[in-house]
């Protein structure tokens, strides 16, 4: 089996006839999912998405994938095929299009309706193919053929790419869902039509992959969600993934059954909606929506919301409403149900939200407490299908946490891919596929790039480090004033602390330390003002230390006269 070592060097130049995949980001995480393949110099790439931050990542909006490999070939892109329009495999399209914006977007109806509405809010008008399953596009030397997956957004897309060096089938997100709400299911037959041909290398979802068995049918929440609203005394707030037509269609259905007027909460619940809605992904009955802006006018057991922050996100409308810190008011008798699946490391957050909201006397219906939400992703039964159909020569799992690689790894064994076949890549590993054999070969640099504000790239591990410094241990900032010819003292120092948990006061015991550190120090005949700087940051983070065990970032200012 085939793994990344920490020693990986650069790759060699892409032998003759030999096809080159360096996953950019979506290995050994969920999200950044971005996949370049190489061939004869021209490149393609798969998908291009977003990580969003965890809670040690203060400041961070979103994590790019690092463009720095492809960077100075960007020219040499002949498309980038989108597999479908979750965030975490077309959020980072909007960047990557600012370094050339003419690189064509090949992707499913909705999938590119999606991306072009995100995009018109970066000024960005896109080069785009529409494509179906059953078709076969050439782009340079790579010809893709596309087929239908069943996944937790309609238009979802696999793609089969293929060049001389061989058959390449990339799942993207997919399950399969026999009994799917658009009645589109994952095309099974036209895998084993594949594998019949020949698939050099099979690249599948492991999101999944610890979870035994098949996915449960996404009708079989209906009833649940049904019963939720029918039995609801007051106001219903549903809150789901922006993207969740499917989940927002059930809701809908629901709401009108029982004559509840529905609004749509949040901006990228409006915006999507209303383009699912505009090309027949969702079905709302005449006269059922209503403003936001109304809904407070309506009485409580006449509406249903339906809102983004399923996850927790601090800027989300449901989280905003459990902080009261939003226009709708949650009360006494409202319920409140979390219709999505909760991606791993969220949990308090959402945990924080749903105390938030029972506390103002909301009924909180979630997974843990409700058949409300079920995965998109296959879980092993269905990958166990799909090894099996394709038959691939050689494996390698895609779209996960180093867990879900390795137990997806461990299904293509038992499938009878051999071992020196079955390669676990992480994040900028660069794997050939040459003479039906795919290998290690080297690595690229993969590292995250965050987005804060309107800065991208700016902020570093340095910075983040610096951050959480502050957040978790406040400052201290020294002032003083130094004759620079001498290095001798002549004002202060003047000590501040904030958010250090430290005793203003006590500030005052150090005060003599420091005069004495920096008399020894001119002594010396230290006058340079870098040098005084560390002086003053030694000095005051020992007291600090030894005196309450804590360490706060020490800001020395050095005033030069």
């Amino acid at each position: 089996m085939s793994h990344p070592h920490p020693e990986l060097g650069p790759p060699p130049p892409l032998p003759e006839h030999g096809l080159r995949i360096v996953a950019l980001g979506g290995l050994g995480e969920i999200g950044r999912n971005m996949a370049v393949f190489e061939f004869e110099g021209r490149l393609l790439i798969v998908d291009c998405g977003v990580l969003f931050p965890e809670p040690d990542q203060p400041g961070v909006d979103l994590i790019l994938p690092d463009f720095e490999y492809i960077r100075g070939r960007l020219d040499d892109i002949e498309a980038v095929v989108l597999t479908h329009a979750h965030e975490d495999h077309i959020g980072a399209v909007p960047y990557l299009l600012r370094e050339r914006r003419d690189i064509p977007l090949v992707g499913a109806k909705l999938t590119l309706a999606l991306i072009e509405a995100k995009l018109t809010e970066h000024r960005i008008q896109p080069v785009k193919q529409e494509v179906v399953e059953g078709q076969r596009h050439r782009y340079g030397p790579f010809e893709c053929e596309f087929f239908a997956v069943n996944h937790s957004i309609p238009d979802a897309l696999a793609v089969a790419v293929r060049t001389p060096a061989g058959i390449v089938l990339h799942t993207g997100d997919f399950k399969m869902d026999q009994l799917p709400m658009d009645g589109r299911l994952t095309d099974l037959g036209g895998f084993a039509r594949l594998g019949a041909e020949g698939v050099d290398l099979l690249m599948s979802d492991s999101t999944n992959s610890e979870v035994p068995g098949f996915v449960t049918s996404e009708r079989d929440i209906a009833p649940v969600i049904d019963d939720v609203i029918r039995t609801a005394e007051k106001r219903i707030i549903v809150a789901c993934f922006a993207s969740h037509i499917h989940r927002v269609q059930q809701a809908i259905d629901s709401a009108e059954k029982y004559g509840r007027k529905v609004a749509l909460i949040g901006r990228s619940m409006v915006r999507n909606m209303g383009v699912a809605r505009d090309l027949g992904y969702l079905r709302v009955p005449p006269g059922l929506l209503v403003d936001s802006r109304e809904i407070e006018e309506w009485p409580p057991e006449d509406v249903v919301l339906i809102c983004t922050g399923s996850q927790g996100e601090p800027m989300a409308a449901l989280s905003r409403m459990a902080n009261r810190d939003h226009p709708i008011r949650v009360a006494e008798g409202d319920t409140v149900l979390l219709a999505s699946s909760l991606v791993p490391g969220n949990e308090t957050a959402v945990n924080k939200v749903i105390n938030g909201l029972t506390r103002w006397g909301a009924r909180v219906v979630h997974k843990g407490n409700a058949l409300v939400h079920v995965s998109g992703h296959a879980a092993a039964g269905e990958l166990l299908y799909v090894l099996n159909a394709t038959k691939p020569s050689n494996f390698m799992p895609v779209h996960g946490e180093w867990r879900h690689l390795r137990a997806h790894a461990k299904l293509a064994r038992l499938t009878g891919v051999p071992d020196e076949n079955i390669v676990i890549a992480e994040d900028g590993v660069v794997v050939d596929l040459l003479d039906g054999q795919a290998k290690v070969v080297g690595a690229v640099p993969a590292g995250y790039v965050f987005v804060d504000g309107t800065s991208v790239g700016d902020i570093t591990e340095v910075a983040l480090k610096d951050r959480r410094i502050l957040g978790d241990e406040g400052f201290i900032s020294v002032v003083v004033v130094v004759d620079t010819t001498t290095g001798k003292l002549s004002g202060g120092p003047e000590i501040t602390a904030r958010g250090s948990g430290i005793d203003p006061d006590s500030l005052d015991l150090v005060i003599p330390q420091i005069e004495r550190a920096l008399q020894d120090a001119a002594a010396d005949g230290v006058a340079d003002v870098q040098q005084i700087r560390r002086v003053l940051r030694r000095t005051l983070g020992r007291w600090v230390s030894d005196s309450y065990r804590r360490r706060p970032m020490i800001i020395p200012v050095v005033v030069e006269i």
